[in-house]
């Protein structure tokens, strides 16, 4: 099978992009080739530029910080250049961060969901850029989760945050410089932007497809597999329910002190949702929710992808446990008093319906009307068939 090439593999293809600048680099440890070498690296050795400085997302430049977790500037210990945290006080580069920077790349793996923290750094980035008036360069990945499917509600710009800035569905079904497209033209961001596009990514490519390998991007997305399935149980970070953050499955399993994962497994594998099975689990996590408890709940299992659907079958164990322990079952509300469910879910309505009783397919009626009207916007900034 040929591979996908990325686009920090084809940079040098097109080195005239690069040629004699003073380059800042937005990475971090996913930010390799096939041949597993760091973009930071390979632009440090390299005569075509001068890489000036690196900036680091959430879990830093080396991906070594857990979620939430702040960082501060450093010196980069392999590169020996400065190292600017976008995930401190601030969220994006400033006048002094940007001081001699005449291009600014971007190269980091996303998951290909809205709530992915990685995508906003970089539009917060292409905003600083803008004003700066440095040209931003994003070096093309695929998105493990393929470039056909759109699925979820799409976020009100009131519950913005950095979990969603956008009025994007969970799905967007775009590769990151796609993506990058989108936010530069329909957001008003008004970069002046160059996508380094792969070569031989397709649409319906899922990470298995591209014969590249797998770096997880953030500590608690060890495997492809874990992406498939992230868009659905992510949600229960904004609830008392663990999303197994802390195991060696985090998001493909979820579950608390109060649940049986029997009982549980048995009211979702009733539903016969397609594509999906439920397995009843034991766990103890060794951080975050419960951790050295032990809690009970279902391993998710995709038994067909094609048919399988994370963002609904998300929804529907959330209404299952929800109904099975009324008492129990709890909405987290963070000091800042926003649910974390709502920034999650980019609206309150979701969590009113759920609570309400709504059945899931009344939400994914709602949401497939919106998923359609950002189809149509999208499709002006497709790169790859």
């Amino acid at each position: 099978m040929s591979r996908v090439v990325l686009g920090c593999e084809r940079l040098c293809a097109q080195a005239d992009l690069i040629r004699g600048r003073r380059v800042g680099l937005i990475t971090n440890h996913s930010g390799v080739d096939a041949r597993l070498q760091s973009t930071a690296d390979r632009l440090h050795q390299s005569d075509l530029c001068t890489l000036v400085a690196l900036y680091g997302p959430e879990h830093g430049i080396r991906g070594a910080a857990q979620d939430g977790e702040h960082i501060a500037h450093s010196t980069d210990e392999r590169t020996g250049v400065p190292t600017y945290s976008l995930y401190g006080p601030g969220r994006a580069p400033d006048a002094t961060m940007l001081a001699g920077v005449e291009l600014m790349l971007f190269d980091i793996q996303d998951v290909g969901v809205r709530f992915y923290t990685y995508l906003y750094t970089m539009s917060l980035s292409m905003v600083a850029c803008a004003q700066a008036g440095i040209p931003f360069l994003v070096l093309d990945r695929p998105n493990p989760i393929g470039g056909q499917v759109i699925a979820g509600n799409c976020l009100d710009p009131a519950f913005a945050s950095f979990v969603g800035q956008y009025p994007i569905p969970v799905r967007y079904g775009l590769s990151i410089g796609e993506l990058a497209r989108l936010f530069n033209e329909e957001y008003g961001i008004g970069a002046d932007l160059h996508v380094v596009a792969m070569a031989g990514w397709q649409r319906s490519f899922y990470w298995a497809d591209t014969g590249l390998p797998w770096v997880p991007p953030s500590p608690n997305m060890p495997s492809p597999e874990t992406a498939v399935i992230y868009p659905g149980t992510c949600f229960f970070e904004g609830t008392n329910v663990s999303e197994g953050r802390g195991t060696a499955k985090p998001f493909e399993q979820f579950g608390a002190p109060f649940i049986s994962g029997a009982r549980l497994a048995d009211a979702l594998n009733d539903r016969a949702l397609p594509g999906v099975g439920f397995r009843p689990v034991f766990f103890r996590p060794t951080a975050g929710k419960y951790a050295g408890e032990t809690c009970q709940g279902v391993q998710v299992h995709v038994l067909d992808r094609a048919a399988f659907e994370p963002v609904g079958v998300g929804f529907e164990a959330l209404a299952a446990v929800r109904r099975l322990y009324p008492r129990a079952f709890a909405w987290r509300v963070p000091a800042g008093g926003i649910h974390n469910f709502d920034r999650l879910a980019g609206t309150d309505q979701l969590r009113r319906a759920l609570a309400a009783g709504a059945a899931v397919s009344q939400l994914q009626d709602a949401w497939d009307q919106a998923c359609q009207a950002f189809d149509a916007s999208r499709r002006r900034y497709l790169m790859y068939p």
